[in-house]
């Protein structure tokens, strides 16, 4: 957690410090830093103007730290290699241990492409110039996942009205699933978080799983999606936890790029991503998805965005703001106890 939240204020630093970019030209930026600017209105950053943008010899590339980071740097290997020839660009897997150090990486410029969980794509685009451009999915459309709330087998809690007076576990700050999306949803079920029950950040959500399956939280809301893959993989027993409640369908992660990038490079990117299949390791592990389905923050990320909106977490600085305050306090209540 230390760690997470020094990855923040790292983040926090650089929008202090960053020098503005588009200063007198941009006649648009709506939610953006001042490093970026929207003249389209498509609420991403347009790609950086000629001679400032960036043709790197050596593409960085990783996903979202919602696991265990090592598992998927081998589990997106062919795709690298696919990105490589489509790009005449060698490719390596940047591993990043927490959303806020994602977020920072792209945003200084080491990283390129990559696949931001559902929570934190708003930050990453608002706060480091990312443009999502694509979910997995299969020919009938884009996956998504759910928000649901596990509990032991022998829990005597069987509703959301019993978490009241309990222990459970939030992921981070910045997860949609893990934290900002019970934020929005449960006080219409009879249960506000922090005031009916105590929050406790787990980090990620497969230690939110483990941890109420040890016993260490009472319940916890946790991404299906991330859910399933434990329980196929073994890392959770399978009837050992009970799932209480299961939200409407959410985006799930997104991928993409920085805007920072040059058009011609972009382009290539763009073309990987929309014609590339999956492996049968990526089919199996991201639930028979089989390729990057097309999506635009626009349109499909506003049910997210509505959920941070109504939690009082916009993706701008003040957000990224709160979001240190709640992790930092969480940290420091942890180190108390211990």
């Amino acid at each position: 957690m230390k760690k997470g939240v020094m990855s923040l204020l790292a983040v926090f630093m650089l929008l202090a410090t960053a020098v503005p970019g588009f200063a007198g030209e941009c006649t648009n930026r709506g939610l953006l830093d001042t490093m970026y600017c929207d003249e389209d209105k498509d609420l991403v950053a347009d790609l950086a103007p000629e001679g400032e943008c960036k043709d790197p010899s050596t593409l960085v590339f990783t996903y979202t730290p919602v696991e265990d980071p090592a598992v998927y740097q081998d589990l997106f290997s062919d795709f690298q290699e696919y990105l490589k020839k489509a790009t005449g660009k060698d490719v390596v897997y940047y591993s990043v241990h927490s959303n806020s150090a994602q977020v920072e990486a792209m945003r200084s410029g080491r990283l390129h492409v990559a696949g931001f969980s559902t929570g934190p794509t708003g930050f990453a685009v608002n706060l480091a110039g990312y443009v999502p451009m694509a979910v997995k999915g299969d020919p009938t459309g884009f996956q998504g996942y759910h928000l649901i709330v596990v509990v032991k087998k022998d829990s005597p809690i069987q509703s959301m009205a019993d978490l009241k007076g309990k222990k459970v576990a939030h992921t981070s700050a910045s997860s949609n699933s893990g934290n900002l999306a019970p934020r929005a949803l449960f006080p219409a079920l009879g249960i506000v978080p922090d005031k009916d029950y105590t929050v406790v950040y787990s980090g990620k959500h497969d230690q939110s799983v483990l941890g109420v399956a040890h016993g260490d939280y009472d319940a916890a809301p946790v991404a299906s999606d991330v859910y399933e893959r434990m329980l196929r993989a073994g890392r959770v027993d399978e009837g050992a936890l009970r799932i209480i409640y299961t939200s409407p369908r959410f985006p799930t992660s997104s991928f993409g790029y920085s805007s920072q990038l040059c058009p011609e490079l972009v382009q290539k990117i763009v073309g990987a991503f929309h014609t590339y299949r999956f492996s049968d390791a990526m089919k199996k592990a991201f639930d028979g998805a089989d390729r990057f389905y097309p999506i635009t923050y626009n349109v499909d990320w506003a049910v997210i965005r509505e959920i941070a909106e109504a939690t009082g977490s916009s993706y701008n600085e003040e957000g990224l703001k709160a979001m240190i305050a709640k992790e930092k306090a969480d940290a420091e209540k942890k180190a108390t106890k211990q």
